[in-house]
């Protein structure tokens, strides 16, 4: 999973536009997309035009309300959130600037890596279209790398961190990507195993997913001190809960791609550990390499299905909760509509009639 979810159900969206939090995240919005554009400045003096193409458009704030700023959006949304969420919890201008800066830069990391795990050629920067997506995903990382650093640097040099504490910064976040690489790594050739689901949850989703979101957290972690410190913590605990709820999401619309590549995945875990007989039957062939047929995890496999989407609701209730008690204006009562609202093309059915079926069954 990587931090780029994608609106496809336009009726959460719609109840989440009439809640105002469209326009909540507003500002937050054009903030981001000034750090945006100062990365893309930054990159036209990292590497020669010819590896560079035209810069896609970055929305103004007079666009942030327009379809323009509501793709942006689409693209951003967490970071938009991390960003909403530290400025909630009294995180000083210029360094909540620099912090937005930083996380632009460590989504663009985890893209270019994520990439490389998965045999794709997503891309954050303007890098002009040569041979190979592997030779693009590496390119995109090292810039990034190099990007982050020039964000430090120029924090450093303006006052606003110390510049005694830039390598501690790149080295929390060093040993914190590492920890989810670790896991990334070790599924590369297949699991023989299925954890048991509260085992699975602990052990993997709450570092591929909740490692991943608190990635926001990492420069802050060593920066910050005293009694915002301690407010950050308590804020990541909870965006790490987030992260962990889109990973289970992520695990019910992936669970074809998974099955094939024998990769962790909580539903193929709860139906081996918890499911139906006739679930567990089925699921046998399919672990052994058979086809998945479609809709399998509508029909086959509904009772599981239920049963982990409801989990990615207790853990996405729990970090809204969490963050309204620090003070951030998100009603954690829309905490469901936000997992509806943030899936694939290709998972919007799927998740849809998993919560028809839901209220059906209840």
């Amino acid at each position: 999973m990587t931090l780029s979810p994608v609106f496809r159900s336009p009726s959460a969206v719609q109840l989440l536009a009439e809640q105002g939090v469209w326009r909540r995240l507003a500002p937050d919005m054009v903030a981001l997309s000034e750090a945006v554009r100062r990365v893309y400045t930054d990159f036209e003096g990292l590497i020669d035009e010819r590896f560079r193409t035209a810069e896609p458009h970055v929305p103004t704030a007079a666009e942030v309300t327009t379809p323009e700023g509501l793709h942006f959006l689409q693209e951003y949304f967490f970071l938009i959130l991390f960003r909403s969420i530290f400025g909630s919890l009294g995180v000083p201008e210029d360094r909540l600037q620099t912090y937005t800066e930083l996380n632009f830069c460590i989504k663009g990391t985890v893209t270019a890596a994520d990439n490389l795990f998965d045999d794709q050629a997503k891309s954050l920067l303007p890098l002009a279209d040569h041979a190979g997506s592997r030779f693009m995903s590496i390119l995109q990382l090292m810039s990034f790398e190099r990007l982050l650093r020039n964000v430090l640097d120029r924090a450093a040099q303006s006052g606003i961190v110390p510049a005694e504490k830039c390598a501690a910064v790149q080295r929390t976040l060093m040993d914190r990507m590492a920890s989810i690489g670790v896991l990334e790594g070790s599924e590369e050739g297949g699991v023989h195993e299925i954890p048991h689901p509260d085992v699975m949850v602990e052990a993997v989703h709450r570092v591929r997913g909740g490692s991943l979101f608190a990635l926001a957290f990492a420069a802050p972690s060593v920066l910050e001190s005293g009694s915002l410190q301690e407010k950050m913590a308590a804020a990541e605990r909870s965006i790490a809960q987030l992260g962990t709820a889109f990973q289970i999401v992520d695990d019910l619309t992936d669970f074809e791609f998974d099955v094939q590549r024998r990769t962790h995945n909580l539903l193929v875990s709860q139906i081996h550990h918890l499911g139906s007989e006739a679930e567990q039957a089925a699921l046998a062939p399919l672990w052994a390499g058979a086809e998945v047929p479609p809709g399998a995890v509508e029909s086959l496999f509904r009772d599981s299905a239920r049963a982990v989407l409801e989990r990615a609701y207790r853990e996405a209730r729990s970090a809204f909760a969490g963050l309204a008690a620090l003070g951030h204006w998100f009603d954690p009562a829309l905490a469901d509509e936000v997992v509806h609202a943030i899936v694939g093309l290709e998972g919007v059915t799927r998740m849809e009639t998993l919560a028809e079926q839901a209220v059906d069954a209840g």
